[in-house]
C-alpha cells in the first residue's frame, strides 16, 4: 500500500467512528463502535443526558484497532479527534469525577442568566448568546457538587487517553466553555466572578496543533506505532464542514438531516444582534467559521407524511413535477432559532390567505402535495438563512455543498438548487471523521505553523455531482408569499431588510 494514511476519529452521540484515508481522500478502512446514553429522571422536568467517559475511550480503542488492522501502521502520519460541542466532564488527577454531561443536557439552566450577565461584555464582543445547555453554565452546576475539580471536554478525555497524559484542548471545543477567541485566552475575570478557578480549565491551542505522540498503552491497545502524532481536533460540526470541503471564505456547507445546519467561512467575525449565528475560529488564515442551526429540517416530513411512501412520492415528483404547491413554513415543534429567533413560532401552511396548522395539510391537499410543499418549505428556510448571513456581511458567493441524510433524495436535492437559484455540490464522501483526518494531515504538514486546509481539501475532497438550478417563476412567487407571511408575524423584516 503506497502513500500515507491519516485517521480521523468522530465521537457522535450514538457512536464512535474511525476513518483511515489516503492522501487523495480514498477510504482505506473504517470502523464504528456504539455509545450509550443515560437520561436520568429529574423533579424539574429538565433534560439530563449523560455518557460514561470510560466508554468513550474504550470505544475509540476498539474502533482504532479495527481500522489499524486494515492499514499499514507505519504509514499512519497522524490522527485527530472531533466530538460533540459543549460536552464536559469534571476530573481529578485520578480520572473522571462525573459522567460525561452531553451537549443538550439542561442542568445548567438555573445558571445561564448569571453567565450572560457576568460575561456580557465578552459575549457581546464575540457575538455569542450563551445557551442554557452550553458548557459554561453546565460547569457551574457540576462544580456545586465537586468544588475544585478540573474541567475537561469530551475530546480532552480521549486525546489525553491517546497521548498518555493531560493535553490542551482546541479553540473550537473551548468556545461553549467561554473561551475568548479574540483575546485568545480564558476570560479570567469572568470565570473568577462566576466562582470558577481559571486554572481548572485546560490550556488551549489552535485546531491542528500537535498535542504529542501516541502513548505506549494506547499503541498496545490499537496497534498504532508509539509516537504517532496526535493533533488537536475540533467540534463535530466544524469537522463535518471541513470534510465537505467548505474551507475558503465564501464557501458554505448546508447539512440537512433532522434539522438544517449552515456552516461557512468568513474573513471576519460576524456579529448577529439576534444571536442566531455565532462563529468558531478557523485554524487557517485568521478566518472565522460562522454557523447557525434551524429548528426546521427533514424531521417535519415524517410527522405529516408516511415515511414508507417517501420513495413513491419522490419518483412521482421527479417524473411529473410539483404542480401548484401551497406555501408552507415547516416547523416541526414550537420555536425557531435560525435564521430568526422566535421562541413561540409554530409551523403553518397558507390556504389562500388563511393560515392553517400543518396537521391539516395532507388531509386537505393530499399526501404527495404535502410532501413536496414541506420539502420546499425547508428549502425556503435555507434560502432565508443565506439571506440572513449575507445581511450580516458574510460572503455567500463561493461553492455551496450539501450533506446530511436528506441528500439521499435526488428530487429534493434538485428542488433545493431550484429554490436557492445556485448550483449545489454534493461531495462524494463527507463526514466529520474525514474532516478530522484532513486536519491531522494539514497539522502535521504545518508543524508549529498554520494548517493549510485549502490545499488539503483540494486533494482529499471530491464532488460526486453538481446540481444546476432551473428557474421557475412559480417558485419565486411562493417564496415571496412565504417571506411576506413571516414578516406579517414579526419574525423577519420586510423584503430588502435583514431577517
Amino acid at each position: 500500500m503506497d502513500g500515507r494514511t491519516w485517521i480521523g476519529i468522530d465521537l457522535g452521540t450514538q457512536s464512535v467512528r474511525a476513518l483511515a484515508v489516503a492522501d487523495d481522500g480514498t477510504v482505506r478502512a473504517a470502523a464504528t463502535r456504539p455509545l450509550h446514553s443515560r437520561h436520568p429522571a429529574t423533579t424539574d422536568g429538565e433534560v439530563r443526558h449523560e455518557q460514561d467517559p470510560g466508554e468513550w475511550t474504550a470505544a475509540v480503542d476498539a474502533a482504532l484497532a479495527e481500522v489499524v488492522a486494515g492499514v499499514d501502521p507505519a504509514a499512519v502520519g497522524g490522527l485527530a479527534v472531533d466530538a460533540t460541542s459543549g460536552t464536559v466532564v469534571l476530573t481529578s488527577e485520578d480520572g473522571p469525577l462525573t459522567p460525561g454531561v452531553m451537549y443538550d443536557d439542561a442542568r445548567g439552566s438555573p445558571h445561564v442568566e448569571r453567565v450572560r450577565e457576568v460575561g456580557a461584555e465578552v459575549w457581546d464582543r464575540l457575538g455569542y448568546r450563551v445557551g442554557a445547555s452550553w458548557a459554561l453554565p453546565t460547569v457551574l452546576a457540576l462544580l456545586e457538587e465537586h468544588p475544585g475539580a478540573r474541567v475537561r471536554h469530551q475530546t480532552d478525555v480521549v486525546t489525553a487517553h491517546l497521548v498518555g497524559h493531560d493535553v490542551p484542548t482546541d479553540t473550537s471545543t473551548a468556545l461553549k466553555t467561554g473561551y475568548d477567541l479574540l483575546a485568545d485566552r480564558w476570560p479570567a475575570e469572568v470565570l473568577t466572578a462566576l466562582g470558577i478557578d481559571p486554572g481548572a480549565l485546560p490550556a488551549v491551542v489552535p485546531s491542528g496543533r500537535t498535542l504529542g505522540g501516541l502513548g505506549r498503552d494506547a499503541a498496545a491497545a490499537t496497534g498504532l506505532r508509539p509516537g504517532t502524532p496526535v493533533l488537536a481536533g475540533t467540534t463535530d460540526g466544524c469537522a463535518a464542514q471541513f470534510g465537505a470541503g467548505a474551507v475558503r471564505p465564501g464557501d458554505w456547507n448546508a447539512v440537512l438531516g433532522t434539522t438544517l445546519v449552515l456552516k461557512g467561512v468568513a474573513d471576519r467575525l460576524l456579529h448577529d444582534p439576534a444571536g442566531t449565528v455565532y462563529c468558531h475560529r478557523d485554524p487557517q488564515g485568521g478566518w472565522w467559521l460562522p454557523g447557525g442551526a434551524s429548528s426546521t429540517g427533514a424531521a417535519v416530513l415524517a410527522q405529516h407524511v408516511e415515511p414508507a411512501r417517501f420513495d413513491v412520492h419522490t419518483r412521482a415528483l421527479a417524473a411529473g413535477g410539483t404542480g401548484d404547491l401551497p406555501v408552507v413554513y415547516p416547523l416541526a415543534g414550537t420555536g425557531e432559532r435560525f435564521p430568526f429567533a422566535a421562541p413561540d413560532a409554530e409551523g403553518f401552511w397558507l390556504d389562500g390567505d388563511r393560515a392553517r396548522p400543518l396537521a391539516e395539510l395532507a388531509g386537505a391537499r393530499g399526501e404527495r402535495t404535502a410532501f413536496a410543499a414541506l420539502a420546499e418549505g425547508v428549502a425556503f428556510v435555507e434560502r432565508l438563512c443565506f439571506e440572513h448571513v449575507a445581511g450580516l456581511g458574510a460572503d455567500v458567493s463561493g461553492p455551496r455543498t450539501i450533506t446530511g441524510g436528506a441528500t439521499r433524495n435526488p428530487w429534493w436535492n434538485q428542488h433545493r438548487a431550484d429554490v436557492l437559484g445556485v448550483a449545489l455540490h454534493r461531495p462524494d464522501q463527507a463526514e466529520p471523521a474525514l474532516g478530522t483526518a484532513m486536519l491531522a494531515r494539514a497539522g502535521v504538514a504545518a508543524g508549529d505553523g498554520e494548517p493549510d486546509l485549502v490545499a488539503v481539501a483540494g486533494e482529499m475532497v471530491h464532488v460526486a455531482e453538481v446540481l444546476a438550478p432551473r428557474h421557475d417563476p412559480a417558485i419565486e412567487e411562493r417564496y415571496a408569499a412565504f417571506r411576506a407571511a413571516l414578516a406579517e408575524r414579526g419574525w423577519i423584516g420586510p423584503p430588502g431588510e435583514d431577517t
